[in-house]
């Protein structure tokens, strides 16, 4: 594996995404579900999107268009949004219940993998596969960027608790999502 590649992928991927709409993703939902589980859920989408950048990229692209990918995005957005906003007026019971109910391996997987289908990061990754002719390296530094990315959005979510009361919490978490439904159906739109 081409160290000087992964290094180069790394860089570039961490640094497009820090403080991106994924880390804040990463938080928000960290702060409704157990970490581990949010964590293995936005590891794998991660995976798969970087799999699908560096072999199949430029096929993905051309099933799926990016219009039906982001209005399907926003969609999501904003129907966490709105479930976020109508929560957490529960005991911690109920709010336990609902989280496994809703399943956040799922739900963390899903609303990455559609937020990411397409984005800045996934169009970057599948340029330096190709840049580069080295897949392996090119998959494993965008993978590890992303991961660390969504490591340290979710750990400053979770120290933020000890400072905000979770219910605020949890209404800014949906205001976050609806204005990244918004923005992202703007794009799908705008982009037309």
């Amino acid at each position: 594996m081409d160290t000087a590649v992964l290094m180069t992928t790394f860089g570039i991927i961490f640094l497009a995404e820090l403080g991106d709409k994924t880390q804040l993703t990463a938080m928000a939902l960290a702060i409704q579900y157990p970490w581990k589980k949010v964590f293995i859920g936005i590891a794998a989408a991660f995976a798969l999107l970087n799999l699908g950048a560096v072999l199949v990229g430029k096929i993905l692209f051309a099933v799926l268009p990016l219009f039906w990918v982001k209005l399907v995005s926003g969609g999501l957005f904003l129907y966490f949004g709105i479930t976020s906003l109508r929560g957490g007026e529960d005991d911690d019971e109920g709010k336990e219940k609902t989280a496994s109910a809703r399943g956040p391996v799922a739900t963390s997987f899903v609303m990455i993998l559609l937020a990411e289908l397409g984005d800045k990061t996934q169009l970057v990754t599948t340029s330096l596969a190709a840049q580069y002719r080295s897949p392996l390296a090119v998959f494993t530094g965008s993978t590890l960027a992303l991961w660390l990315v969504s490591l340290i959005g979710i750990f400053l979510g979770r120290q933020l608790i000890r400072f905000v009361s979770l219910y605020t919490i949890q209404k800014a978490a949906g205001v976050l999502f609806l204005v990244f439904g918004a923005a992202v159906l703007f794009q799908a739109f705008a982009g037309r």
